[in-house]
């Protein structure tokens, strides 16, 4: 095929905006297609975080405590329904056949190319008129025991080593932030990372990009893909057809819906996650994570953002406001000076997890259709850098090394 000259992009996400803006950069003219708009889905309802240091597989291993204990506790921060769904439970069994320390550390050497771009690929956006910030700022995990803290530190000086960019001390005493409640006795000071408002900034990326010539289709539900020997297609479920050289399909959880019939072999589940927004008196200055409860907790607006839960369900399926109730059980004893009757901003939303806790970026069975998708948490962190490097393979036909293992023809 010859260099393309224009892409549909299905997505306006993170991860489908940041490749648009790139191909957009390099020459194509760019539409993006979607059915609520841009920040619609997890893109808006995240903690924000930009952690390239803390990025790491979900299965890791000793995970499947986390999956027994659901099955007992409804509040834990891991939900698997009980319910009759072998698409399910197929990929539960694939997941956890990679809980193992030898398929972590393979994981963990595959991702280390592209978070090692991370930072870059932002500073690019930001040099680019991007002026949504993203805050650089220590993150403080905080512990009720001094042995999960411990564990806890281990782990992160195991990311260091293996070349992660990320640093971790002790907590002083003059750096506790005051919203911490005397429940948590041991923190850990983690360096080297940002933060941002995940909404602002995906919707300044749109702006950015239509500034350019971009354009932007809402309500649009893509239904179909196409491609022949001269140009691929979308259409949604109006009729409403669009051809271009290339198609991309950025559509998150609901990935598997257009890209299965083009060759996506490996699963691709929605974990679904919480998030509400509360005022407070004395707010902490950055990012808060509490481990042992699987909780985050990240500056936003003025307020708050409260953040947890892993559940495994449909995309389609209604906020569970239990699982709402769950984190704020969980988070509400570890805080203090917190406004709690003015919970707000409530929402749920899906992230894209595979089961060998791999992206997957790149060409389908056609030259024509590719995929940008399976970040898993780790979507806002990734979406830059990713779109840099699928924009540079649409472009010149080269894989991008940091893309080698993220084939998403692979099984």
């Amino acid at each position: 095929m010859n260099t393309p000259q224009s892409a549909i992009v299905v997505g306006a996400g993170i991860v489908g905006l940041s490749t648009a803006w790139h191909l957009q950069q390099r020459g194509l003219s760019v539409t993006v297609v979607d059915k609520v708009g841009p920040a619609a889905g997890a893109s808006w309802g995240n903690a924000g975080w930009v952690t390239p240091g803390l990025v790491m597989p979900l299965a890791e291993p000793g995970a499947w405590k986390h999956a027994l204990q659901s099955l007992t506790d409804p509040d834990a921060p891991l939900h698997v329904p009980l319910r009759f769904d072998p698409q399910l439970w197929k990929f539960l069994l694939r997941f956890a056949a990679n809980m193992n320390a030898r398929t972590w550390r393979q994981t963990m050497l595959a991702l280390q190319p592209i978070t090692t771009a991370v930072d870059e690929s932002f500073a690019e956006l930001k040099a680019h008129g991007i002026a949504s910030p993203v805050i650089a700022a220590p993150y403080v995990a905080g512990f009720s025991s001094a042995r999960a803290a411990a564990a806890f530190r281990t782990e992160l000086e195991h990311l260091h080593a293996m070349g992660q960019s990320i640093g971790v001390s002790t907590l002083a005493d003059g750096n506790r932030p005051a919203v911490l409640s005397d429940a948590v006795a041991h923190g850990l000071e983690i360096s080297g990372q940002s933060y941002l408002d995940p909404g602002d900034f995906v919707w300044d990326l749109a702006r950015a990009f239509k500034a350019c010539g971009g354009q932007i289709m809402d309500g649009a539900n893509v239904c179909s893909v196409g491609a022949g020997p001269s140009s691929a297609s979308v259409t949604s479920d109006d009729g409403n057809r669009l051809t271009a050289d290339v198609v991309v399909l950025a559509t998150g959880a609901l990935l598997p819906r257009l890209a299965t019939r083009w060759g996506l072999r490996i699963g691709v589940q929605a974990g679904r996650g919480y998030s509400f927004t509360v005022d407070g008196d004395c707010l902490p200055a950055g990012p808060l994570y509490f481990p042992e409860q699987r909780v985050v907790c990240t500056p936003y607006q003025g307020a708050l953002r409260i953040a947890g839960t892993m559940e495994f369900l449909d995309p389609d399926e209604p906020l569970n406001s239990a699982r709402l109730e769950s984190v704020a059980r969980a988070v509400r004893p570890l805080l203090r000076g917190i406004d709690w009757p003015s919970r707000r901003d409530e929402w749920v939303g899906s992230r894209p997890i595979t089961p060998d806790g791999l992206p997957v970026v790149g060409r389908l069975a056609s030259d024509r259709i590719y995929a940008a998708g399976g970040h898993g948490m780790w979507g806002m962190v990734l979406g830059p850098a990713t779109g840099k490097l699928l924009a540079e393979h649409i472009v010149t036909g080269a894989v991008p090394h940091q893309l080698a293992a993220f084939n998403p023809l692979r099984r």
